[in-house]
């Protein structure tokens, strides 16, 4: 059966698409089904585009069905951590004892999948490198050894094609995998998982908000740091300061409120200012900061996958439990009408705010709890006017249970 060139999946199976099945790949720089919503997550780039209209995140919502068959049960609306962090077992906070050299922060993520690999728990791990010209163009790899691991440490925050290097399973000898992505390409991993020639799949996430295009990030690092030619890797911190590191090991900060918005509104991308899954509800484990004081990562184990995961680390972890202090509401509805409004405030000001903010707000888990709260109401307003048509279907319950306690503009 050749595939439907409407591009509707055929039913799911648990074998591999055989070779007369294979559906061709769009060509890069085509139109893609989900058009300016598009996060170029790669599926569109490999023999399973023909699951596309099923699988793409921004085509339809299925966290329930995706929750349920990843974890057993999707998550509990009226339990508030489940509610913001999505179903789990176990949350905590954890550094590193010995931090590689390089990573990001302590490496957790980088460490987890190097031990995936010695233990003989997987064939290959879905990473992600760079490019030898850009250290900021992300360049997808099956990494079968530890120094291939190592070497896709750091965050690219860049859209990337992670799914395109499921072409390349087929014929691999990869039968056990650890795919490590963001909350769009986890959400189509997840939809076409029964249709890929593995036999284990474990997903190692990451939380993730406002990516941009290559082009994009141009502009933000040009409008907000010293250096931007020179910038390693750049996060933002629950101290509300936005952390580069340079190449010459100088780091540098600079607050979120003194962010030149007018310039920076609409330099994230589409796919990002429509997503509602920054806590990648489909992962077997998460790992990043937004939950966790500063200095440590924030860990979510889902199922017992996620735990097998942990396992390999915990050892070596310095752990601690996951805490919470401050109020998030009033900071998260003042910062709807200024992001609205497109405030551009003046550096002392933006010094004075962060001051305070950092040693009186939200912290821990209520930090993470205003990240999501102001980055949700940001994304439902930005539907309601650029795609009103997509506002009933694409924003989750409870993502909108989330987004009713706060006013926002017409």
């Amino acid at each position: 059966m050749q595939p439907d060139t409407t591009l509707r999946p055929a039913p799911l199976t648990s074998a591999a698409i055989p070779p007369h099945e294979r559906a061709k790949p769009l060509a890069k720089g085509s139109t893609y089904p989900a058009k300016d919503l598009c996060s170029q997550c790669g599926l569109c780039d490999s023999r399973w585009v023909a699951y596309v209209n099923d699988s793409c995140a921004f085509l339809h919502q299925r966290f329930e069905a995706m929750e349920t068959a990843a974890h057993g049960r999707s998550r509990d609306l009226d339990h508030e951590d489940e509610l913001y962090f999505g179903v789990q077992q176990r949350m905590l906070t954890a550094r590193l004892q010995q931090p590689i050299a390089g990573a990001q922060w302590t490496g957790i993520v980088s460490r987890i999948g190097v031990r995936a690999l010695e233990t003989g728990l997987v064939d290959a791990v879905l990473c992600v490198g760079q490019s030898e010209d850009d250290r900021f163009t992300p360049v997808p790899r099956l990494a079968r050894t530890p120094e291939e691991v190592l070497s896709a440490r750091v965050n690219k925050p860049t859209l990337s094609p992670n799914l395109e290097v499921l072409e390349q399973l087929p014929g691999s000898g990869i039968k056990k995998l650890l795919a490590i992505g963001v909350g769009c390409q986890i959400q189509a991993l997840r939809a076409v998982q029964p249709t890929l020639p593995l036999e284990e799949l474990f997903v190692l996430g990451l939380p993730c908000v406002d990516n941009v295009s290559r082009q994009g990030l141009q502009t933000f690092l040009e409008s907000t740091v010293s250096s931007p030619n020179t910038v390693v890797h750049y996060e933002f911190m629950q101290d509300f300061r936005i952390h580069f590191r340079h190449s010459d090991g100088r780091e540098e900060t600079v607050p979120f409120f003194g962010l030149d918005t007018p310039k920076l509104k609409n330099v994230f991308a589409p796919s990002c200012l429509s997503c509602f899954d920054y806590t990648n509800a489909g992962a077997d484990l998460v790992v990043g900061y937004m939950g966790a004081s500063f200095g440590r990562q924030w860990l979510t184990v889902r199922n017992p996958k996620g735990q097998q995961l942990l396992d390999l680390v915990e050892a070596e972890l310095d752990t601690a439990p996951v805490t919470s202090a401050g109020q998030r509401q009033a900071a998260v509805q003042q910062g709807i009408e200024a992001y609205d409004k497109a405030v551009k405030l003046p550096l002392w000001v933006a010094n004075l705010i962060g001051f305070f903010v950092e040693r009186f707000g939200p912290k821990g888990l209520e930090y993470g709890r205003f990240s999501i709260d102001s980055h949700f109401t940001r994304n439902a307003l930005w539907l309601r006017r650029n795609h009103p048509d997509k506002v009933e279907e694409h924003i989750p319950a409870f993502a909108r249970r989330i987004i009713s306690r706060y006013r926002l503009p017409d």
